[in-house]
């Protein structure tokens, strides 16, 4: 009976660490879709000249999680009217914020790029689309330095100190 408990304990434990580990991976999985997002935007309204709000269906369409709802929910906003740009895309943000890993950081470089969003001609759009890419870039380059330097650990952490919870508990 004690070894099932401490077998119990010890997968509870693991599976706890690799859940913490997860956070890791699944920021860095989503900075890469939103950096594609942008770039998928790029193409949307420089090279096809479509409307903002069909550009981001599209968009919506074509990715999947949290940026899929993302861009889903701007568009939805955008086409049913009744407000701006800026505050359908800062009504979209703050959803992403609330269901998704996205950080502070990477919050400010769409918040940012949400007030130039609309407002320029079709060669600045694109200047403003390609810097907010550069900034998501560095942090992207961040959270993969965090996940290596991390997620190991972590799920480490988690076997041991199921393992130290069994040893003190005999």
């Amino acid at each position: 009976m004690k070894l099932i408990g401490a077998v119990l304990i010890v997968a509870a434990s693991t599976f706890i660490g690799f859940e913490f580990a997860r956070r890791f991976s699944d920021r860095t999985k989503l900075l890469r879709q939103l950096k594609t997002a942008l770039q998928a935007l790029e193409a949307e309204i420089v090279f096809s000249h479509k409307p903002l709000g069909l550009a981001a269906k599209d968009i919506g369409e074509q990715t999947d999680g949290p940026i899929s709802k993302f861009f889903s929910r701007f568009s939805r906003l955008l086409l049913q009217g009744g407000t701006n740009v800026k505050a359908a895309w800062e009504e979209s943000l703050k959803e992403l914020e609330r269901k998704s890993p996205v950080r502070a950081g990477e919050m400010e470089v769409l918040r940012q790029f949400g007030e130039t969003l609309g407002k320029h001609d079709l060669v600045s759009q694109q200047k403003h689309i390609r810097l907010a890419l550069v900034h998501l870039e560095r942090e992207s380059g961040d959270a993969e330095e965090r996940q290596a330097k991390n997620e190991k650990m972590i799920k480490s952490l988690g076997f041991l100190s199921g393992l130290l919870i069994v040893i003190l508990l005999m």
